[in-house]
This record gives C-alpha cells, structure tokens and sequence, in this order.
C-alpha cells in the first residue's frame, strides 16, 4: 500500500513522502485494511519501531472529529506532541501537568496529547471537550497490567467510551502474549505482526562469546579484567566498543541511577571526543550546575551520556536530543528509558537483568527486557539490530530460557487491587456517572478486568470499599445502596488526589485549626502533605537519620503528628526530611547544596517541588470546603512556586 492511496488530504501526502515515506510497512497496511481510517476500532501488537506512530496519525487525521493520543510519560508527550505539530493542517494539544495547553482551549484542537492521569482528571473535572471526541489513540495499552498505571488507564478507556459514545480506539502495544484478550474487550480488530523494518538478532554473551537466536556468534574481545574491575562492566564496554567500531550507537541497560552514571564514567575513558559533543557538554553545563549535571557535561564529551530520574528534565532532554542527533554515542539508561522516549540504537546491551525491590533483588519481566531489546535497529540507518544480554558460564541458560526463547508476559488487569477500587470508586460517583452501587458495578461491568474475570462478583467488596470511602468522609451510602459524595469526596476527586490523602489532609487541617496559631507555619504544611501516600518519599540514610531526628524534635510543636504519635516512625522521619528539604528550597537554597546535603538527584528536587506544590493546592482546596480558615497551604505553596519563577529562578535545576 502507497502514500498516495491513503485517504488523506494532499499536504499530508506530501509531507509523509517529503519524510522518505512513500510505501506503507506491512503492520501498517494491515491496520488501513482492519478499518483505522473508516473509524473502526483496532490493536496493533507490534515491535518496537514498526510504524506504530503513523498508524496513530492515520486514525486520527481521518477521523470526524477532534482525536486523544494518550501516553504514558510526559516525556513521550512532548515527543509526540512536537511530531504530531509537524502535520500540515493539524492543530495540536497537550496536558501533561508541566507543559499544558490552557483548558479552555483544549477542545479547539485537531489532536490533544495527554497523559492518562490528565485525561482522567479532565473527566473528574467535567471537561466538555472530552465528549466531542471522535478517536482516542492509547500508547503502550500493555501498561494496562501495571499495577499503579494500569486501573487509571482501565477505567479512564471505560468512561470515555461512556462520555463519548461511539467514540473510535486504536490501542498501539509492544508484542505482549494475549493482545486478543485487550483488542475482544475493546471490541477492536487485532493487527498482531513480529515484522520490523530492521532484523533484530538477540543473543546471550558468555565466556567471550555472544551466540544469538539465529544461529550466529560473535567473539568479543575483553581483555584482561584487573582485581578491581568488575567482569560485566568490563564485557559491556567491549561490545560498546564494537558497536562503534562499526559506526553504530549503543544503548546500555542497567539496575540504578548509580550504575548508569558509574558505567557512563567508564565508557567515557574509552569515549571519543568532537566538537559536537563539546557543544552539547556546554549546554548540559549552562542548564545545570550541580555534581550531576557536571558529570554528565564531562562523559558527553567523550560522546557518552546517561540518563535516569534524578536528572532534571532539561539535562534529561538535552542527552536525548544528543542522542538521536548521534552526537552522543553511547546511552546508558535505567530501564525506564526503554517504555519512554524514541532513542533506538544500532546495539542494545542490557548488563542488568535484575533490579533490588526494596527486599530482594528480582528479574526484571520479560515485557521489559523486550522492549530494551527492541529499541535496538534503527530504520534508515541501521542494516540490523542487536541486542546482548550479558551473562556467565552459570546464567547464560538462564537467560537464553528467561528471555530469548520466552514470549513476554501476558497482561492482566490490577483494578481489583483495593486501593484502585477506592479511587476510581469516589471517582466514578463524584463525577456523577453512578449514584448507586449498582450503576458503579455496571460501570465497572465495562472494563478489562470484568471481561478477564467474568464469573468473579465485585458486589460484596464494592460494598466494603464504599464503607470505607464513608468512614473518610467522602462518600455517603444510603440504605437502599444508593451513593452521593460528600462535598470533602467531590473536593478529593477533583483535586486528583488518593481517597487515603484527602483522609489525612482532612485530619491534619482540623488538627492545624486546634494547633496554637504562632506554631503553625509553611514547615506544618509541608510536613503534612510530604506524609500523604501521593508524595513520593525520600531515601533517609543511617548517617542523617540522628540528625533528621533532632531537627524533628526541634520543631516537633510545628508537625500534625508527633513522633510519638506517628503509625510508622521510619515513614514518618522520611517525610520530616523532605518536608525540610522543600523549606529550605523556599527559603533560597541552592539546588547544589540541597544534592550535596540531603543525597538526592537533582531532579528528586524538581519532582518533589512540582507534586507539594499540587498537593498543596489539594490541602487548599480542602481547608476551604471545611470552611476553615487556613492559609498556611496557600503560604506554602506560594514560596514555592516564588522559588521556582520568582526572584530566585536562577536557582531551578
């Protein structure tokens, strides 16, 4: 099938053949044929860099009507956006929560990007251009088995199909073991292809070798490995070094933010430097200077980069571009780069097949390890892809079995998981989409868990779960099983915050109101919002823990909860840290002294200002519908977004 042939207008013709299109991929031939530009429903379940974009584009320029692409990451928004803007013709929109088009005018756009929490409070929030949509386009569907994304991800797909009736999906996933299971609940045509436009071989290196699934062998020359280099380090940077030699790129996979900047530093001994890579380290230095940021700025230029959370997003954009711009040669990454942004490389080598989950250290999932892999090949540069799993005379068999000979994991539903229900419970009421248990059990009736469980009977558990939403205070539950929020539940849901968070605001504001008015101050805001479950905690070291201690204690008579009181003690110092450390940025530290004092990544900072300053809002918005008068939220707040774009911008990472 031809671009000429597509039912699209002539600049958009032109502007796919002016891209080097002028041929269709065969998955994407397939998904015209099942119905995507006549407005039927489809999942595509192919590779990674297979055409999933423009089958994406293709709905959603010929549907009758505005379009929703949803994404995962805010990152891939702004990728997606930016391509999407490219469309002659095509009015584009974004809400991600950092870089939003303003509401209001969300609904005059061709497209809006979004991510699945801001489509979700769009629908919360009663957004009236959620209901004029004609297709949504759901990125990476197979995260409807994750078990934080996924629920939000279930019921936001239900309740569109509700608000939006008739609405078209195309769901786009990496290859996962039932895509028929995802395209029968959507009522969706399946279009499942292992074809790519670069042959990906993918093999297990052992004993100086790599033997891979088609038969073939690569030698690979380590070297000696003196008594303090450690063997895996040693083995990927040989095949970093071969893949370059080769005029490829290479992508390395490890466990932690702290191995990806250690095997960066390695790599870069081996680096080769060019003017390119020296402006790039430049721009790394001007956005940034903290001890991250100047490692980063030294290993590019030796044309390696890393990339992981701590990183601010402009370091963390800075490295991509430089990545996919080839100016920087060698990535090495933390596994969330492989479900994120497009930065394929000649040569994947994934060191770390294990990750520590706070007790032990475990497999990463075989999803995951397929995708690292299949960012491997890039089309139009690469004439293959390889992917390299590092292993040893005792885990090669492992690994070959683990991964190259095992399709991934099959996706299953995570709503039945309490904390979900409560959520999207108070939600769906709140809303005004049921106002009973049985309109809520009907609601849930449509989603993906009920078409993988259809025998199992949410009644009895929907009926504790609304209990539970009522002993907080959120919802209201009539005898004859009808449901109504309460006014604190609608305030809760708009503010998109958990049922458990909206419960310990409540608390803490009625506490705060009983609290002497001279011991109430932005620390008592700041300590209540960083101890809800929306906050992200901190990691509290055993070096600082005294120290935290006597700092807690110090100004005990500022906090909701005292030490004494508090249900978990280790919990509770983690979020005294970072409530002290978000203070201590109001007041006008440097981002470079809060890195070096408290042990956290640069970004740490970024992202923990960004979710008090939401949370703040929430504890706002609350204290209002209590009808209490407390502004130490607002004080708070206002510090610390003058921290960020007031007089003391200069210091934002």
């Amino acid at each position: 099938m031809y671009v000429r042939d597509l039912p699209v207008s002539a600049a958009v013709r032109e502007h796919y053949r002016a891209a080097g299109i002028e041929e269709l991929y065969p998955p994407q031939a397939a998904a015209v044929d099942a119905g995507i530009t006549e407005g039927g429903n489809a999942v595509a379940a192919i590779p990674t860099a297979s055409g999933k974009t423009l089958i994406a584009e293709l709905a959603m320029l010929t549907a009758d009507g505005p379009a929703l692409y949803i994404v995962p990451l805010r990152a891939l928004a702004r990728e997606k956006y930016e391509s999407f803007s490219e469309l002659p013709g095509v009015s584009v929109g974004i809400s991600t929560g950092d870089f939003d088009s303003p509401a209001e005018e969300l609904g005059e756009e061709d497209v809006v990007v979004a991510t699945a929490e801001k489509v979700d409070s769009a629908i919360r929030n009663s957004a009236t251009w959620v209901e004029d949509l004609a297709c949504v386009v759901v990125d990476e569907v197979h995260l409807l088995g994750r078990p934080r994304r996924g629920p939000t991800l279930e019921v936001t797909l239900a309740t569109l199909q509700r608000r939006a009736p008739g609405v078209q999906v195309v769901a786009l996933s990496a290859t996962i073991d039932n895509p028929e299971d995802v395209a029968a609940w959507l009522d969706a045509d399946l279009v499942e292809s292992t074809w790519r436009p670069v042959d990906l071989r993918t093999g297990v290196y052992s004993e100086g070798a790599v033997a891979f699934d088609d038969d073939t062998a690569l030698s690979v020359d380590v070297g000696p490995v003196g008594p303090n280099d450690d063997e895996d380090t040693e083995v990927t940077a040989a095949l970093v070094a071969d893949a370059l030699d080769g005029g490829g790129q290479c992508l390395a996979f490890v466990r932690s933010r702290r191995e990806a900047e250690s095997l960066a530093a390695r790599l870069a001994e081996d680096g080769r430097e060019s003017d390119a890579t020296a402006d790039l380290a430049d721009e790394i230095r001007d956005a940034g200077g903290t001890e991250t940021g100047r490692l980063l700025a030294e290993t590019v230029e030796s044309g390696v980069g890393f990339h992981h959370a701590g990183l601010v997003s402009e370091h963390r954009a800075l490295v991509e571009s430089g990545f996919r711009d080839r100016e920087v040669k060698v990535l090495c990454a933390t596994p969330t780069l492989a479900a994120g942004v497009n930065v394929p490389a000649r040569r994947v080598v994934v060191r770390d097949l294990k990750r520590y989950t706070g007790e032990e250290m475990a497999w990463l999932s075989t999803l995951e390890v397929h995708q690292m892999c299949g960012r491997a090949g890039r089309p139009h540069l690469d004439p293959y892809g390889e992917a390299v799993l590092v292993g040893d005379e005792h885990t090669a068999d492992e690994l070959w079995d683990r991964y190259v000979d095992t399709g991934p994991e099959a996706v299953e539903s995570q709503l039945a998981a309490r904390e979900a229900l409560r959520t999207h419970v108070l939600s769906v009421v709140a809303s005004g989409f049921a106002d009973s248990e049985d309109a809520v059990l009907e609601l849930l009736d449509a989603t993906f868990f009920a078409h993988q469980s259809p025998g199992v009977d949410l009644s009895g558990v929907l009926a504790e779960v609304a209990d539970e939403l009522a002993s907080m205070e959120l919802l209201e539950v009539g005898a004859d099983g009808g449901l109504a929020a309460t006014d604190l539940g609608a305030t809760v849901s708009r503010q998109y915050v958990r049922p458990e968070t909206g419960a310990q605001l409540i608390e803490g504001i009625r506490t705060i109101r009983a609290m002497d008015e001279d011991t109430v101050t932005p620390l008592t805001a700041l300590a209540l919002v960083c101890g809800t479950p929306d906050m992200r905690g901190t990691y509290l070291g055993n070096r600082e823990r005294a120290e935290i201690y006597r700092y807690a204690t110090s100004r005990a008579a500022e906090f909701t909860t005292g030490p004494g009181e508090a249900d978990d003690f280790e919990a509770w110092l983690c979020a005294v840290k970072l409530a002290r450390i978000l203070r201590e940025w109001s007041e006008g530290a440097d981002i470079e002294t809060l890195v070096e004092r408290y042990r956290i990544g640069p970004g740490d900072v970024e992202s923990h200002v960004e979710r008090a300053a939401w949370l703040l809002g929430a504890g706002d918005a609350l204290a209002d519908t209590l009808d209490a008068d407390v502004g130490i939220f607002r004080t708070a707040r206002r510090d610390l977004g003058e921290s960020v774009s007031g007089g003391a911008g200069a210091r934002r990472p």
